[in-house]
């Protein structure tokens, strides 16, 4: 597709947990639980408020037409704050220094005061109902090999909950991951093709990584995309989580605007219009269909749209595996509706051709006409099959303009309207806070860190790149700051660590501080360095590297104990040293190393062997 003809307009939004010590409106710590050590839960409602002018934000408005119970699972960790029973405390500076290194490195300009905002967010996501954001910095600029984006603006705000489940009544939220701080980065819509948003984004995490201060893994960065074409509308897709398929969500949304807009044009040349609403369930009275069976006999309904002049473009694709029918179901499904049937698709599922006739004729639809239908109890089911004549009236448009769901194979579907400036209004428990106090230095880019610890530390251009663009950059760091040598720490941080997840260890379990510890422990001599693997591997297990030291006998051997291991095997393979004398160093040296089993280093295992060895030349 020519994008430049098509008037494709992209801007990024990238939200970045920081890598605190504690959340930003609370003294908890950061840390996600699991979720079988839940000491409570409770459960809330969620209602839409009015902003400061008296509006109401139109995505919440939508949220609240689902009526749901919210449950909320606390830990001993779970504070007053996150349960909202009482006021945040100030906002952690900690989080606010970080927030500034980033926008020092993108040549932001930062704001006087930090006032927080609340944006409303009734989804059950937030206890409170809403969102705490404040902006910090602004007009920053990212260069790509396409040219410069600009970047408009970057706020710190908390995280939302984390979604575990679904039970009858609604979702069920972890209060573990709520409050943990993050950067919220918005560039201006100068992207102008698929790569470009996709190099963007990469250049992004680039510069949050260099901080040294952001975690890192699966859900700690999210990207959203707000993609629109002329004619076409802002569409935001949310929660994009693996960058190589940043420019297949693009190409995806850019073809179903593109298709959305022939839809348009050919549904105006039929004057199509949307008809009534019908409670039509006398005609599936007696219909074999499991779905609508089963809504009846649970005293549910059937309710029906007339869609005049939309006959066999309700099944139209606009994107991979999904139709125009799709965005009508994602509507319904929202109302809490099971999905649609249309008429572009009937007879199936059950449903016969003389139901389909039967049904045709109880809305008076003709040939040129669809129908959809929606079977579940009756409230629902008429506010459902309203949603979709909602929809079917924004066909007759073109592109909605709404927020959208991104999916791992590039696709995307409804969430919610697009929120608008209603959902803001002030934060008055928590004081703005002076900028002008923090002292911020420009990070060093992870490409510099690179170079740095290849001349500086030694470590061929290979390794120092798998260091510096690695996740445990930061415990590299102050590991060679603690004197460990630099040799040590990447090894064991690039591929000690990736060995043990090879043998299917949890490396996950293993704390930045169980291998500070163990790197201490070589640095005191306190264990050999071959140690380490063994150490990190029971670590993962949940013991403290000094436990397992003592419980695998792993302290360094003494240079006396080391040579009555020698002498042992020097014993065992009298005749390799008779017939190969010097030559059988290396094949020693295994067989040494393995009876030791980490407990002395190599260097002193190699003094001994080759002393003892030549004694018996």
């Amino acid at each position: 597709m020519d994008y430049s003809d098509l008037g494709l307009m992209v801007g990024l939004e990238i939200h970045q947990q920081l890598d605190t010590a504690t959340k930003l409106f609370c003294n908890c710590p950061t840390e996600l639980r699991e979720e079988e050590d839940s000491s409570h839960e409770f459960q809330r409602y969620l209602h839409p408020t009015y902003s400061e002018l008296g509006e109401v934000d139109q995505a919440a408005l939508e949220e609240s037409r689902a009526d749901r119970l919210f449950t909320y699972l606390g830990y001993d960790s779970t504070c007053l704050v996150e349960e909202d029973e009482e006021p945040p405390q100030p906002v952690d500076r900690e989080a606010l220094q970080t927030a500034l290194t980033v926008a020092e490195a993108l040549d932001m300009s930062r704001v006087d005061e930090a006032h927080v905002m609340r944006k409303i967010v009734i989804d059950g996501s937030n206890t409170t109902g809403f969102q705490r954001t404040a902006m910090v910095a602004y007009d920053g600029r990212l260069d790509t090999s396409d040219g410069p984006v600009r970047v408009d603006a970057l706020a710190l705000e908390e995280e939302s909950a984390r979604r575990v489940g679904e039970r009858d009544a609604g979702p069920v939220f972890s209060l573990d991951r709520l409050g943990i701080p993050l950067v919220e980065i918005g560039t201006a819509p100068d992207i102008r093709s698929p790569e470009q948003a996709q190099e963007a984004a990469e250049k992004l995490g680039t510069v949050l990584r260099s901080t040294g201060k952001v975690k890192r893994g699966l859900g700690t960065i999210r990207q959203d995309l707000n993609v629109s074409i002329e004619d076409g509308a802002r569409v935001e897709m949310k929660g994009v989580q693996d960058l190589a398929g940043i420019s297949d969500l693009v190409e995806n949304e850019v073809e179903r605007q593109r298709k959305l807009l022939e839809i348009r044009s050919e549904l105006q040349s039929r004057d199509a219009e949307v008809g009534g609403v019908h409670d039509v369930t006398e005609v599936f009275e007696d219909t074999e269909s499991g779905v609508i069976s089963g809504a009846l006999s649970d005293g549910g309904a059937v309710y029906a749209v007339h869609l005049r002049g939309f006959d066999g473009v309700v099944g139209r694709e606009i994107q991979p595996d999904r139709r125009l029918g799709t965005e009508f179901s994602d509507r319904a499904q929202k109302r809490g509706a099971g999905g649609v049937f249309h008429t572009d698709e009937l007879p199936a599922y059950g449903v016969t051709e003389d139901e389909v006739e039967a049904l045709r004729s109880a809305v008076d639809a003709a040939a040129e006409d669809a129908v959809c239908i929606v079977a579940d109890t009756p409230d629902v089911a008429e506010s459902a099959i309203e949603a979709v004549g909602e929809r079917a009236e924004e066909a007759l448009e073109g592109v909605p303009e709404e927020t959208r769901d991104a999916h791992e194979d590039g696709t995307s579907s409804y969430l919610r309207p697009l929120p608008g400036a209603a959902r803001m209004y002030p934060e008055t428990d928590v004081y703005p806070v002076d900028l002008h106090d923090f002292d911020v230095q420009e990070p060093t880019m992870l490409d510099e860190r690179a170079d740095r610890y290849a001349e500086e530390h030694g470590l061929d251009e290979d390794l120092a790149r798998q260091v510096a663009f690695g996740e445990q950059m930061p415990v590299y760091e102050e590991a060679v700051d603690r004197g460990v040598d630099p040799g040590l720490a990447a090894t064991t941080l690039e591929g000690t660590l990736v060995e043990l997840r090879r043998d299917d260890v949890d490396t996950s379990a293993i704390s930045d501080n169980d291998l500070l510890e163990t790197f201490d422990l070589v640095l005191e001599d306190e264990v050999a360095k071959e140690a380490v693997p063994e150490i990190l591997r029971k670590a993962a297990d949940g013991a403290t590297p000094q436990e397992a030291v003592e419980e695998a006998d792993l302290g360094s051997a003494a240079r006396e104990a080391v040579g009555g291991v020698v002498e042992d095997v020097l014993d065992d393979k009298e005749e390799m040293v008779e017939e190969q004398g010097m030559e059988a160093f290396s094949a020693l040296m295994g067989v040494v190393m393995g009876e030791m089993r980490g407990k002395a280093d190599g260097e002193l295992v190699s003094d001994v062997l080759r002393e003892k060895l030549q004694e018996r030349m």
